[in-house]
């Protein structure tokens, strides 16, 4: 009782400017931790929680030597941190430096009618250039804009098409090296320079094309479409992760559920709909 009546105490002397100062507290972070979601991040906060929990057991078990290490560790923990976790927080606040914050604030163009075409025309492209061994590598943005990495490129500013694709792509042309960086439903750049994958985790044989792309996805959310020049492979990164040998039809598949997932949705809800009202009318007519 003594408890909730110093909370019914402490709520009733707190002035309007502090309940607008916890909202927008508790607004920023459930914004912002969703955009540090990253392996690199997670490995921070555990080594912190870590860090926290052995400091308080300790000084519950009277461990005084290792409290005191443990105390003196946590009061230059942020050299500490910036030291031993350089380049995970350098992909974190690449992450958050590119965020669209209009988006942040939950306003947001929607472009799922436009991706419809657009999707099409890269799988039609994408499978011509693995036809003719021609490498690609194209970066769909989302709330990342890529900023940073669009003005290593040539700005272009078109309308995605099959053409202007594999035009970019074609072995002679000057932008063939870099990566093509759709946003917002058209190509803002080509020949773009992008961060390479430190990750022990991809395979020997794959190149700089293939790691460029999982680099980019580890320290953004954007879809990255890859076209191996010496196996014509078609592959695409996203979050980090690469899923190789993709059929035409699996990447238009995948396309669409990273890049319009309301629609995805909307076919599948339709689909157990479908499914569900044949049932019910099959066990109809087995009752007649």
């Amino acid at each position: 009782m003594d408890f909730y009546n110093t909370v019914i105490r402490e709520l009733t002397n707190m002035r309007w400017s502090d309940y607008v100062d916890i909202i927008i507290v508790a607004f920023l972070i459930y914004k912002v931790l969703p955009l540090l979601r990253s392996a690199g991040s997670l490995k921070i906060l555990r080594t912190v929680f870590v860090l926290f929990a052995m400091l308080w057991l300790t000084d519950i078990c009277d461990i005084y030597a290792l409290n005191f290490l443990l105390d003196q560790l946590i009061s230059v923990g942020l050299i500490a941190l910036i030291v031993l976790f350089q380049p995970e927080l350098r992909r974190i606040m690449d992450h958050v430096g590119n965020v669209q914050f209009r988006r942040l604030f939950g306003v947001e163009k929607n472009h799922h009618q436009e991706y419809d075409n657009i999707i099409t025309q890269t799988v039609m492209a994408c499978e011509h250039l693995s036809h003719e061994r021609m490498g690609a590598l194209i970066v769909f943005t989302r709330d990342n804009d890529l900023e940073e990495y669009c003005k290593t490129g040539t700005a272009i500013d078109a309308q995605v098409s099959e053409q202007l694709l594999r035009n970019l792509f074609f072995v002679k042309a000057a932008l063939h090296d870099g990566a093509v960086v759709i946003r917002n439903g058209r190509v803002c750049a080509a020949g773009c320079v992008l961060p390479l994958s430190e990750t022990k985790r991809l395979s020997a044989d794959l190149g700089t094309r293939h790691r460029a792309g999982v680099g980019v996805s580890e320290v953004s959310d954007a879809v990255v479409v890859i076209v191996s020049e010496e196996t014509g492979t078609i592959s695409v990164a996203v979050g980090g992760m690469l899923k190789r040998h993709l059929a035409p039809q699996m990447l238009e598949r995948m396309l669409r559920t990273e890049l319009m997932p309301d629609e995805i949705d909307q076919q599948e809800n339709l689909v157990v709909k479908l499914r569900q009202k044949l049932l019910k009318n099959g066990k109809g007519e087995s009752k007649r």
